[in-house]
């Protein structure tokens, strides 16, 4: 058995025990999000041993109860596994997106001896029952809901979409097929959503080679990437830079300060839109890409930015350069920057802080 079990499922084994040992090791992802991962692996290698040795009962002559009850404990766990990369990918997700899943399980077990899901009668057949597809309804649910998180977060850049298609569209496909090809789609499931995970571990592994690890904005690598690449679509370029870190840092300490720019990191996140790109490039400076943006757009944003600092007990200098004929990235980055430190300077002369400080 265990030599059938591995040429069927050498496939999901592979990366399943690869990426456990590189989670054992992981310092970019915070525990949680490890811990999570590492749950969804296990319950899809559960989830394989599982339906292994139900299919092998299926084609004895002589019926199992235990048959009965692995049909309804996977049915369960198809759900339950599709919640955990919900979970994985929009890490902000509450519980109650468990509540599906939770009513599948009760009717999957109350099946067992009414028969309302599923039936395996005396010659060990399987039969459906009046809600024979609950299942495969609740899996339709959460993977129309991930997909429209997909594309209305607005956190969610453009660059991200193609991998999460591609899972959405694998999962999908895994939905579909048992009803054509039941034979098959226990092999396809189980490798293809440990494809999948794994494929959006190493999708976050990447992550910290564009992003800050304070801020989580997109680094200065990042910045000079995007600007050269998206230089026809940008339309102004905006920088921004805090006022009164160095001071914070001196009488604080810089655990305050970098408490400070994760405050005002977050509140340029809440302010931008998709179209929008926000990059930290130094100590205290950022500066925001505008793709497509009119001159008023990047005013309304850079509004919208200072509002949100101001619910924070910090504050920022703004500039910004519109693109015209003949700008390079570094025009439209100089002339915000002019802008910026002429609006830094009042600043110092109306609060009478020392700039040096």
């Amino acid at each position: 058995m265990i030599s059938d079990y591995l040429e069927q499922h050498w496939v999901m084994l592979v990366p399943l025990i690869g990426m456990s040992i590189l989670l054992i090791s992981d310092i970019h992802l915070e525990r949680r999000m490890i811990r999570r991962i590492a749950i969804t692996n296990f319950i899809l290698f559960i989830y394989s041993i599982f339906c292994y040795i139900e299919t092998y009962l299926g084609n004895q002559p002589e019926y199992s109860i235990w048959r009965t009850i692995l049909s309804a404990v996977n049915y369960s766990l198809v759900a339950f596994i599709l919640v955990e990369i919900i979970m994985i990918v929009y890490r902000e997700q509450r519980v109650y997106v468990l509540i599906p899943a939770i009513i599948n399980m009760i009717l999957c077990f109350i099946s067992i001896p009414t028969g309302i899901v599923f039936t395996i009668d005396q010659n060990n057949h399987f039969h459906r029952g009046p809600v024979g597809h609950i299942a495969y309804i609740v899996c339709g649910l959460y993977l129309a809901y991930f997909i429209i998180r997909m594309f209305t977060s607005k956190r969610r850049q453009k660059e991200d979409f193609p991998l999460l298609i591609f899972m959405s569209v694998t999962a999908v496909v895994c939905l579909l097929v048992p009803m054509f090809l039941d034979e098959v789609v226990l092999h396809w499931f189980v490798a293809t959503i440990a494809i999948d995970i794994l494929l959006y571990y190493v999708f976050l592994l990447q992550q910290y080679t564009k992003r800050d690890p304070l801020t989580k904005l997109l680094n200065r690598q990042s910045y000079y990437f995007n600007s050269e690449k998206n230089f026809g679509i940008i339309t102004s370029v905006i920088t921004i830079d805090m006022n009164g870190l160095k001071e914070i840092n001196d009488t604080k300490g810089h655990i305050a300060g970098d408490a400070a720019l994760k405050a005002i990191a977050d509140s340029f996140l809440r302010a931008a839109q998709r179209k929008h790109r926000v990059y930290r490039i130094g100590g205290d400076e950022f500066i925001v890409l505008c793709n497509n943006s009119s001159e008023d757009e990047v005013k309304v944003l850079i509004d919208h930015i200072k509002l949100e600092v101001a619910k924070t007990p910090y504050t920022v200098s703004v500039g910004y350069a519109m693109k015209s004929e003949g700008s390079t990235i570094d025009d439209l980055y100089h002339r915000a920057d002019t802008m910026l430190y002429e609006e830094k300077k009042r600043f110092y002369e109306l609060t009478g802080k020392d700039r040096r400080k």
